[in-house]
């Protein structure tokens, strides 16, 4: 290397600015496109189509998530084939596989979360009565009956609880099939009819204390099939599912509270139970204080347990037994946000 050559490289000091009101403008000519290119072939235009119209899917329309999707993996493909037969680029078609890959998984776990659940026959009209009115996805339901529950028949005759000898704190139930009756000290008090709690009064009245024993016998009036939770187990699940809390919070004081409404009308049957499931509450019919002086109370005294399946409306009896009563039945703990 000359004397020549090592005087044309230029240093650059440190901390040297440089002088942009003396730059040399590089020729337009040079950066500026003179000639476009022929228009691309129609198969890369309906590619983009495809493109803006899933990204203009409304996002209120029921499956946008899967159109979009379909359409960009539809886009994808129409890419590699302008690339590979008309364009000739490597690159373009590396890419647009890589992204095809990644919407056509996307678009496949789209559709397996949209699979229809098949609920099992035995549990088709609870869900049907009971859960679905109040929007619980098939999903959802099918964890809640599938992880932690079993299924349990009683033949007639035979009894779910004994007052004063089993404890409330083992189990939730809901009666599938069947009818049980209700009863105190040998007196009928109501029957318990498919889709609805067993055993709902002891599990709300009990979550604040615990190891106490059913207050009321409750025996198979028929054959009867009923779906019983672990209550522990229960209770950890919903605490996880805070959507599902809530819907068992109502569901349960809603069946106390059509349970406490049967006490004053014996004769109340499966149908008007579903009549009543499709009101939103009796709160709106009849308050709180109006279903308790709608109720009589049992007494350690025949004539007070008598005068209670009578179903006497006498004002000064119903206040001087009515908080005996709601202590022997065990709901005498309830809040007022069981009803309503």
């Amino acid at each position: 290397m000359n004397t020549t050559e090592i005087n044309s490289f230029t240093m650059t000091p440190l901390g040297f600015i440089p002088d942009f009101k003396n730059a040399t403008l590089v020729p337009v000519n040079e950066t500026a496109c003179e000639n476009w290119s022929e228009v691309h072939h129609l198969v890369f235009h309906v590619a983009n189509i495809c493109f803006a119209v899933g990204l203009v899917i409304p996002t209120t329309l029921n499956f946008h998530m899967i159109f979009l999707r379909g359409l960009l993996a539809t886009g994808c493909v129409l890419f590699i084939i302008w690339a590979m037969l008309y364009r000739c680029a490597l690159d373009i078609m590396i890419w647009n596989s890589v992204f095809l890959v990644v919407n056509f998984l996307h678009f496949i776990y789209l559709l397996y979360k949209r699979r229809p659940i098949k609920i099992e026959k035995e549990f088709s009209s609870l869900y049907k009565r009971m859960f679905e009115p109040l929007h619980v996805p098939p999903e959802l339901f099918q964890r809640l009956t599938g992880q932690f529950c079993n299924i349990q028949t009683l033949k007639t005759g035979q009894a779910y609880a004994a007052e004063d000898k089993t404890s409330v704190d083992d189990r939730l139930s809901i009666l599938l099939k069947g009818k049980m009756k209700v009863s105190y000290r040998g007196h009928f008090l109501h029957n318990i009819y498919p889709c609805a709690f067993i055993d709902s009064p002891e599990f709300r009245s009990t979550q604040m204390n615990r190891g106490e024993k059913f207050q009321v016998t409750i025996t198979a009036d028929d054959n009867c099939k009923f779906l019983c939770w672990s209550r522990e187990r229960l209770t950890y699940f919903l605490e996880s599912e805070p959507f599902l809390y809530e819907i068992f919070r109502y569901l349960i004081g809603k069946d106390i509270t059509n349970k406490l409404y049967s006490l004053n009308d014996p004769t109340l049957n499966d149908k008007t139970s579903k009549k009543m499931e499709q009101q939103p509450s009796l709160c709106s019919q009849l308050s709180v204080m109006q279903m308790r002086n709608s109720m009589a109370s049992s007494s350690d005294s025949e004539d007070g347990l008598q005068q209670f399946l009578r179903g006497s409306s006498t004002a000064s009896s119903l206040r001087n037994n009515q908080q005996e009563f709601y202590n022997t039945y065990g709901v005498g703990r309830l809040q007022h946000d069981v009803f309503c």
